[in-house]
């Protein structure tokens, strides 16, 4: 017997490691009817583990002072071997895996999958896109350079327009009056211990959800598509006669998550620097403000809202308002159809919300 079936055995008789895996693997059944947007999951958990892979890497030579945190920046790029090829990949792979998730909500969205019993589904989901602009957000002042001090400087200065508590928010968040070296220690901690950490507390209970509910049947190609949950009893969606997770729909991750990583290596070798723009590539100076610094891509349309209104306050309550609304859809959508052809309110709604959300980034990105 080999050594991999020995130590099988020993964990199938302490813990009983086969009849854990015939449970929720092998006979682990999905819906018919799934489709390749289900895979958007494994993408993101595929994404998330890629960014702690190279964030630990580069945490080896990054330095998280003022004085060093560039020189060590330049460094990895320059000096350390194969340095180039880890920050680019830790670079680009925090805007795809930004650009999953926003697709993964969408696929949500557009198949009603938050709808009644999946509301903490929705909540802890939407908690964890958050999550990932803030991991974002906070990791962009990392490489202390003119691109993440000022684009920083901004985006702690419109907590500002909070009444009262805007200004105390904002010499929290920097940790003084202006950033500094206190911003720089504060986002790093929160970059690569506070908030990572919250994620994979979040995951464990979005997969702990969606385990114990069970997957929810994409409404499309049935003669039902409404929500089959209905009276006070819960009940898991044990979808009788549905397809095995392994091997069959294991091979449809795989296909998506090589379709992911050929993109996201296609970038990296062939475009490295599409998400850099020349600011990224110098030294942070305080006494020298760019003529033109603009957040990501992903935060461009809450930037170009913010313009649009004549006070920051009404800008921050407007995108409050919007985002409290998301996040309590499910409570206040409860119809029992799911299928989008069939709402068309719902329809009209989200699509006009997801043209206005792409307008103002294009819109602040040329603006």
């Amino acid at each position: 017997m080999s050594i991999l079936g020995k130590a099988v055995d020993w964990l199938d008789l302490r813990i009983g490691i086969r009849e854990l895996v015939k449970t929720s693997v092998t006979d682990y059944l999905l819906p018919r009817n799934i489709n390749a947007w289900y895979s958007l999951g494994s993408i993101l958990m595929v994404g998330f583990a890629l960014q702690v892979v190279t964030g630990i890497l580069l945490l080896i030579h990054y330095v998280p002072d003022s004085e060093k945190a560039y020189a060590s920046v330049n460094a990895i790029m320059n000096v350390v071997p194969y340095g180039w090829f880890i920050r680019m990949c830790h670079a680009v792979g925090s805007n795809l895996m930004m650009a999953a998730a926003l697709l993964h909500m969408f696929s949500v969205l557009f198949m009603g999958s938050y709808k009644r019993p999946r509301e903490l589904n929705w909540l802890s989901g939407f908690i964890l896109l958050n999550l990932i602009m803030g991991l974002c957000l906070t990791g962009y002042l990392l490489p202390w350079s003119q691109l993440s001090f000022w684009a920083t400087t901004v985006a702690t200065n419109a907590a500002g327009a909070i009444p009262v508590a805007g200004p105390y928010l904002v010499e929290f968040l920097r940790g003084g009056k202006l950033v500094g070296a206190p911003t720089l220690g504060r986002f790093f901690a929160l970059h690569v211990a506070v908030l990572p950490a919250a994620m994979v507390g979040l995951v464990g209970m979005h997969l702990f959800l969606l385990e114990r509910i069970g997957i929810s049947t994409p409404p499309f190609g049935q003669a039902d598509s409404r929500s089959n949950r209905k009276g006070d009893a819960f009940r898991h969606d044990a979808h009788p006669g549905g397809l095995p997770f392994f091997p069959n729909y294991l091979l449809q991750d795989l296909t998506s998550i090589s379709v992911y990583l050929a993109i996201f290596l296609a970038v990296v070798f062939f475009d490295p620097y599409l998400f850099f723009p020349k600011e990224a590539f110098l030294p942070a100076n305080p006494y020298l403000t760019p003529a033109h610094i603009k957040p990501e891509w992903y935060f461009l349309p809450n930037y170009q809202t913010l313009k649009l209104f004549p006070s920051e306050l009404l800008g921050l309550a407007a995108q409050g308002v919007a985002m409290t609304l998301l996040a309590l859809l499910p409570f206040f959508d409860r119809g029992e159809e799911r299928h989008p052809m069939k709402r068309p309110v719902f329809l009209a709604c989200t699509v006009g919300g997801i043209l206005l959300w792409f307008g103002l980034m294009i819109w602040g990105h040329y603006s």
